[in-house]
């Protein structure tokens, strides 16, 4: 597969060759509604990657997806700068703004794609993330720098006279850039022969063919067939991309590209969990549809102040069952605290729901700390990002031991709450524990 790869990539740089060792093959044909169409296309399936990538970079903090979304994002935005360069698009004339736009995107994108094949191991990724953010917001500026510079051609994008071939700015760009994509490629192929993948694969192949289109940009002259040559090599390292993404399940798409500590972790965190007491009964007594109106009317109250005010991760919400995870990703190190506030608020805003209906089930919660494993599980065809160990286990149980309108927690979690107004539920015995567990009731975090 290697040996078949390769020799397909190199095709694009024997085709350049020839064209350039025989320029009557090398044809002139200028057509600006193909090069825009073409242009825009290549733009706007990077845009689609990068949106999707970081996403579930963000979703999952993970550090090495968001860099290659980023690298994706400056290809996308400049590439776009670059089709409104087609002469009587937005300007009459050449623009060294746009028309350099392209090896810009590229040369910033080779950046990127060789940063996120470093090693990312334990605490690494989470200041990475806060890296990646920020470059992902000096990125768009430059962009919106770049096409106000542009659009009213300052110094030193004010030169019309656009060179047909590569002078020295564009030989300076694309040497580092073919190198780093190289190293980027390299890199990402150890990994495929690590772990074979088809996204790992199709990655590294992209990385190559923008490096190639680099390569071509330079030599090329302007609407020649090797002009046209670099444009469709960009195109199809997206469109590479595309496909290996669409051929992974549709759950967890870019979890071969995902670091180890976001595959198989261990991190310190909180998990609460909450269900309605006597739902079974309240079932049996009332119409499916009743009891999936009540279901949504409580989780649409209850799950936003969860999420939004408090930071929680929904893991699962099963039948009338809600579990919920503070500091997956590892940047919440106040996460007890969290917890137990999304646990009260929680209980608020369901009793706020429950005055307009006083025969519904209440919730109970139960929330515990401690080391869990964070894992990818199963295969295509039902694959989930979760929790799991011992920690989740007793949060679980807790749980099952909440007065209905209370929040349960464990000494674990107590530990970590001072000041937090509790009373204690006493010793209570846990399944699988040869020890009782003292539980305490949290009434409120301060006194």
């Amino acid at each position: 597969m290697v040996a078949l790869t390769a020799l397909v990539l190199l095709l694009p740089l024997a085709g350049l060759l020839l064209l350039l060792r025989a320029p009557r093959l090398d044809v002139h044909w200028e057509h600006h509604p193909s090069h825009f169409w073409l242009v825009l296309l290549t733009a706007a399936l990077s845009a689609v990657l990068a949106q999707a990538m970081g996403s579930a970079a963000l979703r999952r903090g993970d550090p090495r997806v968001l860099l290659v979304s980023l690298a994706f994002l400056s290809a996308a935005g400049f590439l776009a700068l670059h089709a409104l360069a087609t002469p009587g698009v937005l300007l009459s004339t050449p623009n060294a703004g746009f028309v350099l736009a392209t090896p810009v995107g590229v040369a910033v994108g080779s950046g990127c794609a060789v940063l996120s094949s470093l090693r990312f191991e334990g605490e690494r990724s989470v200041p990475w993330m806060r890296r990646g953010r920020r470059i992902r917001f000096g990125l768009l500026l430059l962009m919106a720098l770049w096409a106000v510079a542009s659009v009213t051609q300052l110094p030193p994008l004010h030169d019309t006279a656009v060179p047909e071939v590569a002078d020295g700015i564009l030989t300076a760009l694309a040497v580092p850039t073919v190198v780093l994509y190289g190293v980027a490629a390299a890199r990402y192929l150890r990994m495929w022969s690590a772990r074979p993948s088809l996204m790992l694969l199709s990655l590294v192949s992209a990385f190559v063919l923008l490096g190639e289109a680099m390569v071509a940009l330079v030599f090329a002259r302007n609407w020649a067939l090797s002009w046209w040559e670099w444009h469709l090599l960009l195109l199809a390292a997206f469109v590479l991309v595309v496909a290996g993404v669409r051929i992974q399940w549709y759950e967890e798409r870019f979890s071969d590209l995902y670091v180890a500590g976001t595959v198989a972790g261990r991190r310190e965190l909180s998990v609460l969990f909450a269900d309605l007491q006597g739902f079974t009964t309240f079932s049996e007594q009332h119409e499916p549809d009743e009891v999936t109106a009540m279901l949504n009317t409580y989780f649409e109250n209850v799950v936003p102040p969860v999420v939004g005010r408090h930071g929680g991760e929904v893991d699962r919400i099963i039948g009338d069952a809600l579990m919920v995870t503070f500091n997956k990703r590892g940047d919440q190190p106040d996460h007890a605290r969290l917890a137990a506030a999304a646990g009260l608020a929680l209980q608020v805003a369901a009793e706020k729901v429950r005055t307009g209906h006083p025969d519904w089930p209440r919730f109970r919660v139960g929330i515990n700390t401690g080391i869990a494993s964070v894992s990818l599980l199963g295969t295509e065809g039902g694959r989930t990002h979760t929790v799991i160990g011992d920690t989740v286990n007793v949060a679980s149980r807790i749980e099952g031991k909440a007065p209905g309108g209370g929040v349960a927690i464990g000494p674990a979690t107590k530990a970590l709450l001072p000041g937090a107004v509790t009373e204690s539920l006493g010793p209570i015995s846990l399944k699988g524990k040869a020890e009782p567990l003292e539980v305490h009731r949290l009434i409120a975090l301060d006194d």
